[in-house]
């Protein structure tokens, strides 16, 4: 099991030189990827008005998410494995492939960038708000924490077979494209319904700017179990103990 890995990592590794240039690498990827993610819905909230939403809408946020993903982990890839989530950081530590310690670093450095990138979005744009995720009309929050952890774990599922599984070879070189797809593509399917998160860090810098944190524990919770149970699946089912035994774990 995969959980048998888990490793807390030394008390000086948080210090280490390559764990503060990965933190910094995280940092600058979530700002970019919130930036333009949370400014192509205030964008389309400013040419319709404040209007309600509409498919038109959904595609454009789902696109912009997309693309902005792809190019966030491309950047980070080879400096921190461009995890640019919370959840994913979380799905990697449950697999052993990186430390507790880093993992933490790694989350404050990913909390900090979506804080960031949302206070220039209202600096920005003159004060517009940053809104937070809220669940649509008729939707509970046991509706919305089924969807996070679906999506999570589909978003997590192809991290792990992209970019973490020791046998990837050279699909390696479209994880991004793979990860910012699949994102992409479960904003198109849940997006109506909550907004269609699957990452507690894009989650948190709207709600702290805007100060609005109805049902915000669904959109940590969700994508954590999502994450959690995609690691332990793939890791199990396909890379399994032998392999880990040939092959080192990736800094992922």
């Amino acid at each position: 099991m995969p959980i048998s890995r888990i490793a807390i990592g030394g008390p000086g590794e948080a210090s280490q030189p390559d764990a503060l240039r990965a933190a910094l690498a995280e940092f600058v990827s979530m700002l970019i990827f919130v930036f333009a993610g949370e400014g192509s819905g205030m964008a389309f909230s400013k040419l319709t008005n404040g209007g309600s939403s509409t498919p038109a809408g959904l595609i454009a946020a789902a696109l912009a998410h997309a693309f902005a993903l792809f190019v966030a982990v491309s950047v980070g890839a080879n400096i921190s494995g461009g995890h640019v989530n919370p959840a994913v950081t979380f799905g990697a530590f449950i697999g052993g492939n990186i430390t507790l310690l880093r993992g933490i670093l790694y989350w404050i450095a990913q909390l900090l960038g979506s804080v960031v990138a949302c206070l220039l979005l209202k600096i920005s744009t003159g004060g517009l708000e940053t809104s937070a995720f809220s669940l649509s009309a008729d939707v509970s929050v046991w509706n919305a924490l089924v969807f996070e952890i679906v999506m999570t774990f589909g978003l997590v599922y192809t991290v792990y077979a992209t970019a973490i599984d020791p046998k990837k070879g050279n699909l390696g070189v479209i994880a991004p494209i793979a990860i910012g797809f699949i994102v992409g593509a479960n904003i198109l399917a849940g997006g109506a319904f909550d907004g269609a998160s699957m990452n507690p860090a894009v989650s948190f810098g709207p709600a702290v700017v805007s100060w609005t944190w109805t049902s915000h524990w669904v959109y940590w919770l969700g994508p954590l179990i999502g994450a959690a149970i995609a690691a332990i699946v793939y890791d199990t089912a396909f890379i399994g103990q032998s392999t880990h035994q040939q092959l080192p774990t990736t800094d992922y």
